[in-house]
């Protein structure tokens, strides 16, 4: 596990540091002038509503890249060859359908919009993980005609029972993962895996648009209350820029741009080189997948920067959907029961963004914009019922980042169902609460001693934003 001792001393002895709040949003907009007001299956899928025309067209340019299948190369669609070797999705928008979340497979089926990371103990290139010898840092269960799938995952629940405090009971879901066919024979016997469920992507420019600072005054106010939540941040390796920066994104924050975040999911899930990863992810045991064919491009890699730019843009761009019956008295009411179980710590409401650190890639239609998030950045142990037991950077195998949950009504909506979490078990907020554990016990807890009509308003609060 690395430690932490190092960063957090230098955000406590920075002078100004300070996560001065700001007060939850009075009215429906929290992205601020970039809010689209819409509600239904597109909900996650509109651009920023203050963007100027030439920034619409580039928007509509990203998106088709963005939802369009690749395909096996050689092909005579020489701009989308190159797919695989091996990949988990042909598209993007295969991961992220209608530009919202992921959930577990049905049953029978192999993960699309899940995948599982793979490492084994020890520290690796720029303080991040050591991939597994055989597999690499993920599992790709489809693969190119001529090379070998890396097998298939296997994803089984077991039942935990419980009660609320006024006797109603609960049942939970708890994943358990394996794998068989293994195409390359076995697995290293220390490996490590985690679940990944694909997040919804409103708002990803607004989130790398926070100033630094305000991540590192988060983990500075918490470390200074002393009062069992301790968010710290994460510090990776961002490819794009070749330098530490503090992660944001990934449910670990292993990721600090939205750059590095796209380019590494076309190389990883797709198959799909660029000048950032320009490599297969083929590990020297795959010698099928090192001898694959590549793209029309040949040794160059199979996506432009442009077009990579142009991707990264529509994803920065995507606006988050306005707040919805915020003057409904129970929203009012589960407002301040979110306030009371402390939930506000992590999920902090409220910023003012800075300039993206990627311009060419972002707009100046994010700059300067009062957004509500509510999420602090930070990584926190959320207890053994949700840990992974690997290590991410700075993060160790029980800690989580906060996620935003702006948008977080609407996902049902957009994607057909209301799974949360990092791997999707929660079927729905009350359970994802539940779930809380480490720092946020005493929360949930607290929600746990709730009457059924205020667990309600509560998460008649949360679906709200």
């Amino acid at each position: 596990m690395r430690s932490h001792t190092t960063l957090l001393a230098a955000v406590l002895v920075s002078a100004g540091l300070h996560a001065a709040p700001i007060d939850e949003p009075e009215d429906t907009r929290p992205g601020g002038d970039t809010t689209v007001h819409v509600t239904g299956r597109m909900a996650f899928s509109l651009p920023a509503a203050n963007l100027s025309d030439a920034e619409h067209t580039r928007f509509v340019i990203g998106n088709s890249f963005f939802k369009r299948n690749w395909v096996q190369a050689p092909a005579s669609t020489t701009a989308r060859d190159g797919l695989g070797p091996h990949f988990i999705a042909r598209s993007c928008g295969a991961c992220h359908f209608n530009d919202g979340r992921g959930g577990p497979p049905e049953a029978g089926d192999q993960p699309v919009s899940l995948l599982l990371r793979l490492s084994v103990p020890g520290i690796g290139a720029h303080g991040g993980v050591r991939p597994e010898p055989t597999y690499g840092d993920q599992f790709n269960n489809f693969a190119i005609r001529g090379v070998t799938p890396e097998g298939k995952a296997d994803i089984g629940h077991q039942e935990i029972h419980g009660r609320f405090t006024d006797g109603q009971p609960y049942t939970l879901l708890k994943p358990v993962y394996g794998f068989r066919e293994l195409g390359y024979g076995p697995m290293a016997g220390d490996v490590l895996v985690s679940p990944r469920v694909a997040p919804q992507l409103i708002g990803v420019g607004l989130l790398e648009a926070i100033p630094e600072s305000e991540i590192l005054a988060n983990a500075a106010a918490q470390a200074a209350a002393d009062d069992g939540i301790r968010g710290v941040p994460n510090k990776v390796w961002d490819a794009p820029s070749g330098r530490m920066m503090v992660g944001r994104f990934g449910w670990k924050a292993n990721v600090a741009t939205i750059a590095h975040q796209t380019a590494g999911a076309f190389q990883g899930d797709i198959g799909i080189t660029s000048s950032i990863f320009p490599d297969e992810a083929c590990t020297t045991a795959q010698k099928d997948c090192l001898a694959a064919p590549r793209g029309a491009r040949g040794a160059a890699p199979e996506i432009d920067d442009k077009t990579l730019g142009d991707v990264v843009f529509y994803q920065a761009v995507l606006a988050p959907p306005a707040r919805r019956a915020i003057d409904d008295p129970r929203v009012r009411h589960g407002q301040a029961l979110f306030q009371q179980a402390r939930c506000a710590v992590c999920h902090r409401p409220g910023y003012v963004t800075g300039e993206p650190p990627n311009p060419g890639m972002s707009s100046r239609a994010l700059v300067g914009q009062r957004i509500y998030p509510y999420t602090d950045l930070l990584l926190h142990d959320l207890g053994d019922e949700l840990a992974d037991g690997r290590p991410d950077g700075f993060a160790d195998g029980r800690q989580w980042k906060t996620p935003p949950l702006w948008g977080i009504g609407l996902i049902k909506e957009v994607n057909g169902h209301n799974r949360l979490l990092h791997d999707g078990r929660a079927r729905g907020v009350l359970e994802a609460i539940l779930w809380h554990g480490g720092e946020a016990a005493a929360s949930r807890d607290a929600v746990s001693r709730m009457s059924a009509a205020d667990r309600e308003a509560l998460v008649a609060f949360v679906e709200s934003l």
